[in-house]
């Protein structure tokens, strides 16, 4: 049996792409024989489980959702939970990533890291006061020399990689995406969610679903929905998700007279609720061209959710000749065009949706789990291959 250590700053209860990724494969990897330990955040009193060490953070200004890891403690936390592991995986770049690279060259075990977050296309929404191309050049350097301080960087999309060899990464990269558990979001029951929230049957219904957040485009997608609202006048958009973005963005619909037109639902539940909600809805929308993969798509996908994205980034893997997607223009008119069309057009949708399931299969999380153990395999085998051949030449000189 392998054991892998992963470390992340963020996870459950804190919802986004990590999150979702740690889990769905941390689940996935134990029925490939990987075991699989976490060491994350400690939001509020969550309850200790087997596996999972929480490390207590503080509360960031202006940021309820994150926390900040103590330095001195998240190292000692990971070096301790490393013992009796054959790799560190890391999850994201802040404290985690010191504090796995560290315990990794202290115990002698190869480190991955996967690359999450295209951060050249997310500091500019949250330091707007600083040039956005020097916030650009400063997140290449910043991820360029945390790449190349590993064994293997993980990445989502081909359209990741592409971008870290730009920003001169010479560590290997395995383009690896995050699958989906395809029956949990099968099995949703779309005419109990309708009727918990009042939508009749019969009404066209768009949905989102992410982190409400500037980098996410949904500015975008309600200037969409506009258009789309014009075809469509009884459609209705749920946007469902927590973030900053949220009040800015009631008052933009508000702005757009889209105030009884557009609905923002807050967080549900993953286990229960959320597939629920993928299964009510018509149509899925997304404009978010920032992603490194997108898994929000492949959740609607394997409820049978047609799905109108944005080719963009990790997108665009998942976008490139898939049945039961469309990727229109990037521009709002023509975008809501599509959006507004298909939801005046009930049959269009249903021969979509009829197609989605069969793109879904092809990114189940069994396949990609064993993909990754694979790859642990073959990582583990070249640090054992280079400590013989260490030997070997040492005794030579010798």
């Amino acid at each position: 049996m392998i054991r892998v250590l992963m470390v992340s700053d963020v996870y459950f209860p804190r919802v986004n792409g990590v999150s979702t990724s740690m889990e769905t494969f941390r689940q996935a990897l134990a029925r490939q024989g990987v075991e699989v330990r976490l060491v994350v955040p400690r939001y509020e009193d969550e309850a200790d489980e087997p596996g999972i060490i929480r490390v207590t953070g503080r509360r960031l200004p202006n940021d309820p959702e994150d926390r900040l890891l103590p330095w001195g403690e998240m190292h000692r936390t990971v070096s301790a939970a490393a013992s009796g592991c054959d790799l560190i995986h890391i999850q994201t770049p802040f404290i985690a990533h010191y504090a796995g690279v560290a315990a990794a060259r202290h115990h002698g075990l190869p480190a991955l890291v996967t690359y999450h977050t295209l951060f050249e296309e997310y500091l500019q929404h949250y330091v707007p006061f600083l040039p956005a191309a020097w916030l650009r050049g400063l997140a290449r350097s910043f991820s360029r020399r945390q790449c190349n301080a590993v064994d293997t960087v993980v990445v989502p999309s081909s359209a990741m990689a592409d971008r870290l060899t730009r920003y001169g990464v010479t560590t290997p990269l395995a383009i690896l995406p995050t699958g989906i558990p395809l029956a949990r979001f099968a099995r949703g029951n779309g005419a109990a969610f309708r009727a918990s929230l009042g939508i009749p049957p019969e009404r066209p219904l768009a949905l989102f679903v992410g982190r409400v957040a500037h980098e996410k485009n949904i500015g975008f997608l309600l200037d969409a929905f506009a258009r789309a609202h014009q075809r469509c006048p009884e459609a209705l958009l749920l946007v469902t998700g927590e973030g900053p973005a949220m009040e800015s963005l009631r008052q933009k619909a508000t702005r757009l007279g889209l105030a009884d037109s557009v609905r923002f639902l807050g967080y549900l539940d993953r286990a229960s609720a959320l597939p629920d909600c993928y299964a009510a809805a018509d149509l899925f929308v997304f404009a978010s061209r920032t992603e490194t993969q997108g898994l929000v798509l492949l959740e609607a996908l394997a409820a049978g959710t047609p799905v109108v994205a944005l080719s963009a980034m990790g997108t665009a893997d998942i976008l490139a000749h898939a049945p039961g997607c469309i990727a229109p223009p990037d521009d709002p008119q023509a975008f809501g065009e599509v959006v507004g069309k298909l939801l005046a057009d009930p049959a269009a949708c249903l021969e979509l949706a009829g197609q989605a399931r069969n793109t879904a299969a092809l990114w189940s999380d069994e396949a990609m789990a064993g993909r990754l153990a694979q790859l642990y395999r073959q990582t583990l085998a070249k640090r054992e291959k280079s400590a013989t051949l260490a030997v070997q030449t040492s005794a030579a000189e010798t």
